[in-house]
């Protein structure tokens, strides 16, 4: 299977994380890792080579250059590199057909095999939306113009790369972020919703892109179906979206000694 992720230094911890995650529970699964970034040194790619390779893996890195996005705004713990997701098609193999995305921030706690193999027809991608009372509404008002009926969340894409070598448009994503990047929110989020809506296969958010900050939501909308036991084995990732993040010191929901046994796993793994 391929793999998706667009980051720069400062998480290439949790993206040993997220990774050492979907192997333990991929065992069965080989993987190759695509890495697009602009910035990592050349030790910390080695580095994150070896601990791929480990796994039974492959890590091919793509170095994009400093003119892509440059000017693109950033805002709070998101980075330049996040946009790279949109450009994807363009810099990986001609012969990839469709990759998973994943951001570096999240749990794979169960196979993706199923998620993998998902028939995307012509959608561009195949995505969740956080169907959250308020925020689903005040996004549906950000985005009226568009008509939009659902704004997905960009931390878990399956990319169907054939459909997006034939729709889309780099033009026009650079001509969005410079038209609107004093409105952008969530940037790289906001630009695929935006234009693309419509084109986005939706998931079942609660296996696929689960919100870690809405565990009692999400049993209460299910009317208690949806409790930690069915969650350990039916929810295939767990994603800790928002600005708070399990490796921080202070963090403390409801998911974090399943993130900090993960960690720890992954740590061990360095002092080989």
């Amino acid at each position: 299977m391929n793999v998706l992720v667009t980051l720069n230094s400062k998480y290439l911890k949790p993206l040993k994380v997220m990774l050492k995650s979907l192997f333990l529970n991929n065992l069965q699964e080989t993987f190759t890792i695509y890495l697009m970034h602009s910035s990592i040194k050349k030790q910390e790619l080695e580095d994150l080579d070896q601990y791929v390779q480990h796994h039974g893996s492959t890590l091919k890195v793509i170095l994009m250059e400093d003119r892509f996005f440059q000017n693109a705004p950033i805002l709070l713990h998101y980075t330049k590199e996040m946009y790279y997701r949109l450009l994807a098609f363009k810099f990986l193999p001609q012969d990839l057909e469709r990759i998973l995305y994943l951001d570096p921030d999240l749990l794979v706690i169960n196979p993706v095999r199923g998620l993998y193999e998902t028939d995307l027809g012509d959608n561009l991608y195949a995505a969740a939306y956080h169907d959250i009372g308020a925020i689903s509404e005040i996004n549906k008002i950000r985005f009226y113009p568009y008509g939009i009926e659902a704004y997905h969340n960009s931390g878990v894409l399956l990319m169907n790369l054939n459909q997006q070598r034939k729709s889309i448009d780099e033009k026009e994503i650079f001509e969005f972020v410079e038209k609107h990047r004093s409105t952008l929110i969530m940037p790289d989020q906001d630009i695929m919703n935006a234009l693309y809506a419509k084109e986005i296969l939706s998931l079942d958010e609660k296996i696929y892109n689960y919100d870690a900050r809405y565990f009692q939501y999400y049993k209460l909308k299910t009317n208690g179906a949806w409790d930690m036991d069915y969650l350990i084995y039916h929810t295939v990732i767990i994603h800790f979206c928002g600005k708070k993040k399990p490796w921080h010191k202070s963090y403390n929901g409801k998911f974090h000694s399943l993130y900090k046994h993960y960690e720890k796993l992954a740590l061990q793994i360095n002092a080989l």
